[in-house]
């Protein structure tokens, strides 16, 4: 590589720049941009420079009102209404080749916008394209029934798109969130209202404009940045929005649920999670201790499914606490463009001092502290790898979702103790389970209370794969056929031949 050529990473961060430099960035309404009513705008921070990248247009009441109107319009309008599956099918094919075409830009504006590592962000820019296509083939494939009669008449059932559908999305890795809302909504025939985080909300702009490249009817997907007291609230509470799905923390989703009784619209909700990662004394140790750093450290350990309680058998308890914190402090932190970078900052300096305060919680709580505890000297928000041996599962670090590089660390005696522990929580989002002993290991999944569980691996994905909560982790699934019943409704039809 020559002192001229730049890399891969820097041509991809130059390309992303380009484009944040290029044009304000504004709400998608009716197939337009268009600068808010207000003409209000918000800045958005690059996390690990704490410097601005641009002013985004910022949504409110006016506009929630008019995006709500146009995907009225569109849903409505025959070009959508009446396509066929197979041709909607093909819409999101193109979306697919589309976004595949740019995933380097897109992983480099995510990296900016979020401060993700590139590696991080191009992986999750990568599945976008694997969800589209794969939201492609259930286009004809959402399908209705017929039932058994007397032969007086003839019964069956419609399988139909609910409507205008409000979507919220957090801040924690926008371009995949926004992916999924877009693709599971699309394929069932409805439109879509985004209200992307403010935090983070370039992606969700840059996808949206990829989309439209493809020639979607206007109106079919509207794209609203701001902030949650406004434009979230304006949308969950709004008469003509059918259906709300929200993915974010606990605390806001039942006030989502609350806002969205005022017409009593269809709700989906993927909230918070406190995942029980579970490790036996016959476990492959060299795979569950890399993988147990692996998911409490990626994405800075923002991630909703993250394992950040290790329940260790007390056998080995000692072993498996020493090597994960060795294995933790060899996660780099820095500039998420740097190819040896493993830990990005969080998303803001509000988050880094929540995290900073769980720490300190836990320090005062009585837990040993293996690693990590040392404040970050330069610029960016950045909190290194936090790890908590000996804690005891009713600590508040234990407990509550701190949404960083923080892990628990919790020794149990034998199955009945693990699962007895790991389902003391209000979350139940996600699990996993490492044994060799398969009859254990199907015997514990079916005992832990979470939505999505492995065994022998932690965190990976499939969109086939139904992904949702228990408890207070959720309402709904996404991903699956789980996801098509989400975004339709029956309807029942009797013949009388």
């Amino acid at each position: 590589m020559t002192a001229a050529t730049p890399s891969p990473a820097e041509a991809a961060r130059a390309r992303a720049l380009a484009w944040i430099d290029q044009a304000p960035k504004r709400l998608l309404i009716g197939g337009q941009w268009v600068d808010a009513v207000s003409g209000k705008t918000f800045e958005t921070l690059n996390p690990a420079t704490e410097q601005l990248l641009c002013r985004v247009a910022e949504a409110e009441q006016a506009d929630v009102d008019a995006a709500v109107a146009a995907a009225r319009k569109a849903f409505e309008a025959p070009s959508w209404s009446a396509m066929s599956p197979h041709a909607r099918t093909r819409v999101l094919l193109r979306i697919a080749d589309k976004v595949e075409a740019h995933i380097p830009e897109l992983a480099a504006i995510e990296s900016l916008d979020n401060g993700m590592p590139l590696w991080y962000a191009t992986a999750a820019a990568t599945a976008c394209a694997d969800i589209f296509r794969y939201y492609a083939g259930w286009c004809s494939k959402v399908l209705g029934t017929t039932i058994p009669s007397d032969g007086s008449t003839l019964i069956y059932t419609l399988r139909e798109p609910l409507g205008v559908c409000g979507q919220i999305i957090p801040w924690n890795v926008p371009v995949l969130m926004a992916t999924i809302k877009f693709a599971n909504a699309l394929c069932c025939g409805n439109t879509v209202v985004l209200k992307p985080a403010e935090l983070a909300c370039l992606t969700s702009i840059r996808l949206a404009e990829l989309i439209q490249e493809t020639d979607l009817p206007p109106g079919v997907i509207n794209v609203l940045p701001g902030f949650g007291p406004t434009a979230g609230a304006a949308l969950a509470q709004h008469l003509g929005v059918d259906k709300i799905a929200f993915t974010g923390s606990t605390a806001v989703g039942k006030q989502v649920v609350r806002d969205a009784t005022s017409n009593l619209k269809k709700v989906t909700l993927e909230l918070g999670g406190k995942a029980p990662n579970v490790v036996f004394a016959d476990a492959d140790l060299d795979k569950a201790i890399a993988t147990a750093v692996k998911t409490f450290c990626g994405n800075s350990g923002q991630v909703c499914s993250a394992g950040t309680r290790l329940f260790v058998q007390e056998s080995i308890h000692d072993e498996v606490a020493e090597r994960v914190a060795r294995e933790a402090a060899t996660w780099k932190a820095g500039d998420p463009f740097a190819a040896d970078t493993k830990l990005g900052p969080l998303i803001s300096a509000r988050q880094r001092d929540r995290v900073w305060s769980y720490i300190g919680a836990g320090q005062e709580g009585g837990a040993a502290l293996r690693l990590g505890g040392k404040a970050w000297s330069g610029p960016g928000y950045f909190v290194e790898p936090t790890v908590f041996d000996n804690v005891k599962n009713g600590m508040k670090i234990a407990q509550e979702e701190i949404f960083g590089p923080v892990l628990s660390i919790i020794p149990f005696k034998d199955e009945d103790d693990a699962v007895l522990q790991g389902n003391e929580t209000t979350y139940g989002l996600s699990a996993a389970v490492w044994t060799r002993d398969v009859s254990r290991a199907h015997k514990v999944v079916k005992a832990l209370k979470a939505g999505r569980l492995w065994i022998n691996t932690f965190g990976e994905a499939d969109p086939a794969m139904a992904f949702g909560g228990y408890k207070q982790s959720g309402w709904g699934r996404e991903f699956g056929a789980e996801s098509i019943e989400a975004y339709t409704q029956a309807k029942s039809v009797m013949v009388r031949l």
